[in-house]
């Protein structure tokens, strides 16, 4: 017995002297406190910046933040995309385009589009760690998403938006937020998004660099413009903001104190991270740029961070070592701004042990899955807005002959939009049609009972600051809102032909189609739907969806209806002060079924209106509430402030509830120059568009 009691203790010693050399090492990995884990990411970033030099710290400030071996800090590119989905880093899952999620009406879904992006981001930087690749958008931290407002139809980034309306906009900027950071484990973050662009930007692209925004009404600003970012800002906790190119009355938003510093961190108390949009900080000392400091990148640099910039797109800020040296900036102001990039970084687990992070333990297989491919078709489908139907649709799938014509018929690249990734399989919407007949099914025109038409234009011709220079088109924006001349006449053909005309459109903006009301039977705008664009695009033409997509944006008659694209007053602009005739509305949407509202009610802090679908199919109805507040005369003639997209069973009816309180009348309060909530007599409007026959009004008196 007491034999075996001694083996035993001299077995323990054993195994403990053979694990005080793990104990070691493990102590070794924390040599210092930023190595530690169990600290918190401001405790780590505190410790860090103690240890840099300066020159070190001027390295970890550019989107191409270099390592730092000495500490084992790894290189690092902040600049990553996922506008729709994870993109620039090969296979991945394309969505929708974000002015086609944003005509879903459907913020529990994107919220779901961006936790998949999520995912494959993650995957992403996980297999271009692992394998060495170029850490260029393969990080954790995404440049999405851009929830400027869309105020005119020509700006050719106006697609990757989520339309005209601040309160839309908001709603839905949120779901990004939320789907694409998660919630932490274990201490971790999943990834960070970023709130773009930061503030009053929405074209002309080739006026970018040096544009002023200089005579804008306090009021437009801050109930317009800044409405999402604070909203958003407020009920997040998004991690990134990125300042704009253009300048705001007359500084440069990225060495704009009163945007950066007044506004965003003292007035909303943003702790998070401000980086430059791509080389707007050398547009602060170099031309065609602002030139607030001509010549002067020292100067420059040290101003923008003082300003409020903590991390720059571009090369100017490998500089910063000279510009404290030189007294343009002080090592101390310096600091504040690399603490938050540091804490970023602890906190996204990226200067830790990839093994060690949870987030990183993910199915590498899951880029582009089947499961993901379903919700992109099922987003795709809810984003599909039926503008025009004279009763041609749904189209049969026997007895008719079909041809497929149009530009972006056959197109798998024109479906992606831009910022994209590169998914398996694109279904262009010659092969969804194709699919839904059998190849038999589909002939030539001059055979053809009905000519289903898929034109409209594409992210060649519209998109980010473009070498393009032809009719209808500058530099990514469009010079006008017509249809392309030669596809107006080819439909136009077809009509005279004595052929039926079904079409569709793809754009990532509104576009002028008047005459093609006449000349087509139905019109189905289908935007950039993504890598399921095709079969969304045929469930809806042959019945196998019923749509319930509605607009984000008005749909305009035509260039007459439109300002000064250079003019960012809202007067004239989008539906809150557009006062002519649409030609399509804001929120409008067909269906293949009828809704009947009744009467609404406002009790208990909710707005109820009962819905009825009247018709012999199942359908959703997106049930809209619109606010306008009587006495006041220089506010907008509706200003949207509830929505919710409900499924109804034919013949059934449900009980929609929206809440109704104290944000629902918020508007610009002259007296302190902010929004605010204020007394008064209200119309509070609630149906399926903005167009004033769509709607139902409740008077109601806030006191």
């Amino acid at each position: 017995m007491a034999k075996a009691f001694l083996k035993g203790i001299v077995s323990s010693i054993a195994v403990l002297m053979i694990s005080l050399p793990g104990l070691r090492a493990q102590e070794a990995d924390y040599q210092y406190p930023y190595q530690n884990p169990k600290l918190s990411a401001e405790e780590r970033a505190d410790d860090l910046i103690g240890r840099l030099s300066l020159d070190q710290k001027a390295v970890l400030m550019t989107n191409h933040s270099l390592a730092v071996p000495e500490w084992g800090i790894k290189r690092y590119n902040w600049w990553s995309e996922a506008l729709h989905g994870a993109a620039r880093a090969g296979l991945a899952t394309s969505f929708p385009q974000s002015i086609g999620m944003a005509a879903s009406w459907d913020e529990v879904l994107l919220k779901e589009v961006f936790d998949i992006a999520s995912t494959e981001h993650r995957i992403i930087f996980v297999k271009g760690r692992k394998n060495g690749l170029d850490p260029h958008y393969r990080g954790l931290t995404v440049w999405t998403p851009n929830i400027n407002i869309f105020r005119d139809p020509r700006w050719g980034r106006g697609q990757e938006t989520y339309g005209e309306d601040p309160f839309l906009t908001a709603v839905m900027g949120r779901a990004v937020v939320e789907g694409l950071q998660g919630e932490p484990r274990d201490g971790y973050d999943k990834l960070h998004a970023c709130l773009k662009h930061f503030a009053v930007h929405s074209g002309l692209e080739s006026e970018r660099h040096y544009f002023d925004v200089s005579d804008l009404p306090l009021r437009e600003l801050r109930e317009t413009y800044l409405y999402a970012f604070e909203d958003i800002i407020s009920k997040t906790d998004v991690q990134e903001v990125m300042c704009a190119y253009n300048s705001l009355y007359g500084k440069p938003c990225c060495n704009n104190d009163q945007l950066l510093t007044k506004i965003l961190r003292e007035e909303w108390g943003y702790k998070g991270i401000v980086v430059s949009d791509c080389s707007a900080i050398r547009d602060l000392w170099s031309p065609p740029g602002h030139q607030p400091f001509p010549g002067d990148p020292i100067t420059a640099i040290g101003s923008a961070v003082r300003s409020g910039t903590d991390l720059e797109c571009g090369q100017t800020y490998r500089r910063l070592a000279e510009s404290v040296r030189e007294g343009k900036l002080t090592e101390a102001e310096l600091d504040v701004s690399l603490r938050r990039l540091l804490i970023a970084r602890f906190r996204l687990g990226e200067m830790d042990p990839e093994d060690s992070v949870c987030w990183n333990h993910v199915d590498t297989t899951l880029l582009d899955c089947p499961a993901h491919r379903e919700v992109a078709l099922k987003m795709a489908r809810e984003s599909m807005v039926l503008l025009m139907n004279k009763g041609i649709l749904p189209l049969s799938k026997t007895g008719v002959k079909y041809a497929v014509a149009g530009p972006n018929a056959t197109s798998e690249e024109y479906p992606l939009g831009n910022y994209v990734g590169e998914p398996a399989h694109v279904i262009s919407a010659y092969e969804g049609i194709e699919t839904a007949l059998g190849e038999n099914s589909i002939c030539n025109a001059d055979e053809a009972d009905i000519i289903i038409y898929v034109g409209g234009i594409n992210p060649r011709l519209e998109g980010e600051e473009m070498p393009v220079d032809k009719e209808g088109f500058f530099k990514g924006d469009r010079t006008t809102i017509e249809l392309p001349k030669e596809q107006r006449e080819e439909i136009a053909a077809f009509k005279a032909a004595g052929k039926k005309v079904v079409m569709v459109n793809m754009s990532g903006s509104s576009i002028a189609l008047k005459p093609e009301t006449e000349n087509c039977e139905a019109i189905l705008q289908a935007w950039y739907a993504g890598e399921m664009a095709g079969q969304a695009i045929a469930d809806v033409l042959f019945g196998d969806y019923n749509p319930a997509g509605r607009l984000p944006v008005t749909f305009y008659a035509s260039d007459d209806d439109l300002p000064d694209m250079r003019d960012y007053h809202m007067e004239g602009r989008t539906y809150r002060y557009f006062y002519g005739e649409p030609l399509w509305a804001f929120g409008h949407g067909l269906s293949y079924t009828k809704f009947k509202y009744g009467r609404p009610r406002i009790k208990n802090g909710e707005m109820v209106v009962k819905v009825r679908n009247c018709g012999k199919r199942d359908g959703e109805e997106v049930v809209q509430l619109y606010v306008h507040k009587r006495e006041d005369a220089d506010g907008p003639r509706m200003a949207l402030r509830g929505f919710k997209r409900v499924f109804i069973p034919k013949g059934k009816s449900v009980k929609v509830h929206i809440p109704v309180n104290d944000e629902t009348f918020e508007a610009f309060d002259e007296s302190i120059g902010k929004m605010s909530t204020t007394p008064g007599h209200f119309d509070i409007y609630v149906g399926g568009s903005s167009a004033p026959k769509a709607l139902r009004r409740v008077k109601y008196t806030l006191r």
